[in-house]
Parts: structure tokens; C-alpha cells; sequence
């Protein structure tokens, strides 16, 4: 159930009635604002949390009063939404800019609203415990597949401070600024031809080798198509994903676990993940096609078992082998 909020002569009422919206506790009037009330209990930060890329994303803020900012680029123009929530059962958002109402009806899908825990069984002891503490975890959907795809290429075969600072750089230097009162140095990524337009010497700037921004100019070239992805199934789009040269399975899941809400996609290829799977729940190291064959039972909320086992503070035990090491591809 939703109550939202409208602009139009005399000021911003609620849909179907006269009444003057209250003024946000950010300090300014809204666009466009919406409250509702999950079917599912809902953990706003925690579900919002995986959107962000580290703690300094000029797109992705968590606020001294609690609330979660992220700026997008919908449609119908930039916007920067604001999430807030009383309880588990009632959240609301916030937007201001040009995309604000586009933002707004997106908003409940972003934080989970599509994503249905109905028939996960959290039949081991740390799932069990995890799925107690953590009840709102949701897995979000943004709608939007670049959005998504783009930091995940970055985030190929680097080390997370490398990528993190890439696209910090990128973002920073080709986005426009953040509409409505956010907080400090926020700012709404960078158009998908705004992308393209980056001379190859910036993104060497930044950080980025050959390899990485090729693959998302190719990206680019086909956004349309892959946009459109998010119609299909998660099969079919991850496999529409995966024609690109240079998205492979783990940033076709990533991208799914974000912009598709697939509670399914699993990241085989990460670094860690199946050793961390292996000795959260099995007590021992597993190769990912261990890991595939062992996580089976939870198909289709694999993805979730990962989140609910983060959440709870998985068992990471490293590799028995060389580690990604900090490459500065700048002096190549």
C-alpha cells in the first residue's frame, strides 16, 4: 500500500486530496515522496547496502540521521532520493530533480518490495541464525542495467580500494550535480554518452587498463539491448549479458543481484566467495564447482544465502594461493 505525494498549483498534496505535504526532514520540499507498506519486512540500510560502491560513493550515501541517499538517472531526467523508514512495515522515499516522480515509482522495487522469501529454508545453524537476526534483508531491484554493469566491469580482477577509486574518479569528474539537499559531494552518474565520450587517457587516469574500458564501451554500444534485459527472464538476461565481450558469469550476476533483484545469482569466479561459503556452512575450502554443487539444495535463494551469511559475519578463510595484488595501471 502506497501514499504518494504530487506536485501541481498551491504546492505538493497528497494524490486525491487537498492537503499541504509536510516539508522533508532534510530540510527542503520534495518533488515527489511516497510511503508504503511492504508485504515483506523490510531492513532499509541493509538492503540498500550492496548498491553502494564503498563507503566515499558520490552516489550512495548513508546520512548522521540514518537515511540512505542514492542518485540516479532515470528516464525522465537525474534525481536524488532520499529512504527513511519507522519500522520494518513502512517505509518512505523522497526524490527531487527532473526524474523525481520516475524515481519515486521505482522506489518500492529498489528496496525489495518484488522480492519474495517464500519457500527459502534456512536449514543450516548459521543461516538459521542469520534469517532470525536479520528479517528485512531483502535483495533489491533497480531497474537499471548499466547502472549496474558499469562499476562491475571496473571491479574485474582488481583489488575493491582500486575499483572503488575508479569509479569514485569517473563519476566525480563526468556526472552532473546531485539535485535537492544531499549530503555533501553527491553527484548523478554520468549519461550513457557521457560514458562514451571519456577519452581513453582519462580512463588510463583513473585507473582503468584497456581491457576494462573497452569492455564497457562495448557495453555501451548495446545498452538498449540490454536495458531491455530487464523484461526477461534472469536466465535470458544474464545470457544477453554475457554477449558482450568481456562480461563473463561473475559480473553478469552482479549485475543481476542489483538491477534484476535475482535472489538466485550467485558470483562464481569471485575471489572468496567459495571459500567463505565453504567455511561458513561446510567447515572447509571449496572450488567453485564444490560450491555450485553444494549450494544447489537453495536454489533458487542462493543469492540470499550469501547476503544472510555476510550479514551474519561469514567465516572468510583465504586462499591457499597468491592474492590480487594492487596493479597501478596508470604507469603501464
Amino acid at each position: 500500500m502506497t501514499e504518494q505525494l504530487s506536485s501541481g498549483a498551491g504546492g505538493f498534496a497528497r494524490s486525491g486530496a487537498g492537503a499541504r505535504a509536510a516539508p522533508s526532514e532534510a530540510g527542503a520540499t520534495p518533488d515527489a515522496a511516497t510511503t508504503w507498506h511492504p508485504a515483506f519486512a523490510t531492513d532499509m540500510q541493509l538492503t540498500l547496502s550492496r548498491l553502494g560502491r564503498g563507503a566515499t560513493d558520490p552516489t550512495h550515501q548513508v546520512a548522521a540521521d540514518g537515511a540512505v541517499w542514492r542518485t540516479t538517472l532515470t528516464v525522465e531526467g537525474p534525481a536524488s532520493m532520499r529512504f527513511t523508514q519507522h519500522d520494518l512495515h513502512t517505509l518512505r522515499c523522497e526524490a527531487w530533480g527532473e526524474g523525481a516522480h520516475a524515481a519515486v515509482a521505482a522506489a518500492s522495487a529498489l528496496v525489495g518490495e518484488a522480492d519474495d522469501p517464500t519457500g527459502f529454508v534456512a536449514d543450516h545453524p548459521r543461516l538459521h541464525d542469520a534469517h532470525r537476526r536479520f528479517p528485512g534483508l531483502r535483495i533489491p531491484r533497480t531497474g537499471l542495467v548499466l547502472e549496474s554493469l558499469i562499476p562491475a566491469i571496473l571491479e574485474q580482477k582488481v583489488i575493491s580500494v582500486q575499483a572503488t577509486a575508479s569509479w569514485r574518479a569517473l563519476v566525480r569528474a563526468h556526472g552532473t550535480p546531485a539535485p535537492g539537499p544531499t549530503p555533501a559531494n553527491m553527484v548523478v552518474g554520468p549519461s550513457n554518452r557521457a560514458w562514451q565520450l571519456i577519452p581513453s587517457w582519462e580512463w588510463h587516469r583513473a585507473g582503468v587498463d584497456p581491457r576494462r574500458s573497452r569492455t564497457v564501451m562495448l557495453a555501451l554500444q548495446v545498452a538498449r539491448q540490454l536495458q531491455s534485459g530487464v523484461n526477461l527472464s534472469p536466465a535470458e538476461a544474464a545470457a544477453r549479458l554475457r554477449t558482450v565481450p568481456g562480461v563473463g558469469v561473475w559480473t553478469a550476476a552482479e549485475v543481476a543481484q542489483r538491477a534484476l533483484g535475482d535472489a538466485d545469482a550467485l558470483s562464481v569466479g569471485d575471489f572468496h566467495l567459495s571459500n567463505m561459503i565453504g567455511h561458513s556452512l561446510f567447515g572447509r575450502d571449496m572450488t567453485d564447482t564444490e560450491m555450485i554443487v553444494a549450494m544447489q539444495k537453495w536454489q533458487p535463494h542462493r543469492y540470499r544465502v550469501v547476503r544472510l551469511l555476510e550479514a551474519g559475519g561469514a567465516t572468510l578463510k583465504p586462499r591457499r594461493g597468491p592474492r590480487l595484488s594492487f596493479v597501478d595501471h596508470r604507469l603501464h
